[in-house]
């Protein structure tokens, strides 16, 4: 078995979408186990309920979410990690950011050295930082010694030019929308399902199983 895991932190519901599309795409590889996680939310109920996200938040309610306890068996018990996180300014989600600080202890067992880690993401906006974001989590990444994978030009969806789409050869990604009305589209799920297949093929020749 090739152990997989999808890591995510959403409030609307577009990385959460994009998540069951990446797992969905891993667990297609012969051998895969795959598993989603979600990230704690740090935001009140309140502040939730004045971006109007408490209900979205309710769609994946019923993803375990990962707290510290978990690092270990989840994050270094994985033979990849793949991460979500929308784009917050071009960088990852301070929810997202406190469970990569959070790593410290293992980070220097080298517990995270030769596994595979893979990013995807949302925004905004067609050029809100989808790029940047998952750029800048590709540093952390290799700061934990990971071998990054990303999505190939092999998946030619990324090139399309008749509709808008996200994607790009760092990630997959989706476009939300300014008041997060625009759903992942089909285009955008298919390359997530080609990541998660892609990261867990790699992830299973490295492991050698």
């Amino acid at each position: 078995m090739v152990k997989v895991n999808v890591i995510f932190h959403s409030i609307y519901g577009h990385i959460y979408r994009m998540a069951e599309a990446i797992a969905a795409g891993a667990r297609e590889v012969e051998g895969a186990e795959v598993n989603v996680y979600q990230v704690p939310e740090t935001l009140s109920d309140e502040v939730l309920g004045k971006m109007g996200a408490i209900e979205t938040k309710k769609l994946f309610a019923h993803i375990p979410v990962l707290t510290r306890d978990m690092y270990k068996d989840v994050l270094t018990g994985a033979d990849a990690l793949i991460f979500g996180t929308p784009t917050r300014y071009g960088m990852m989600t301070a929810e997202m950011r406190t469970v990569f600080d959070g790593l410290g202890e293992l980070w220097s067992r080298d517990a995270f050295v030769g596994k595979v880690g893979s990013v995807f993401t949302s925004s905004g906006t067609q050029h809100g930082g989808q790029e940047s974001t998952i750029l800048t989590s590709h540093v952390t990444l290799l700061h934990l010694g990971m071998i990054i994978v990303g999505l190939p030009y092999a998946e030619k969806r990324q090139t399309r030019l008749d509709e808008i789409t996200g994607g790009s050869p760092y990630g997959a990604s989706t476009i939300a929308g300014g008041d997060g009305s625009r759903q992942p589209s089909e285009n955008e799920l298919e390359m997530a399902r080609y990541q998660g297949r892609h990261v867990a093929q790699i992830a299973k020749k490295i492991a050698g199983k």
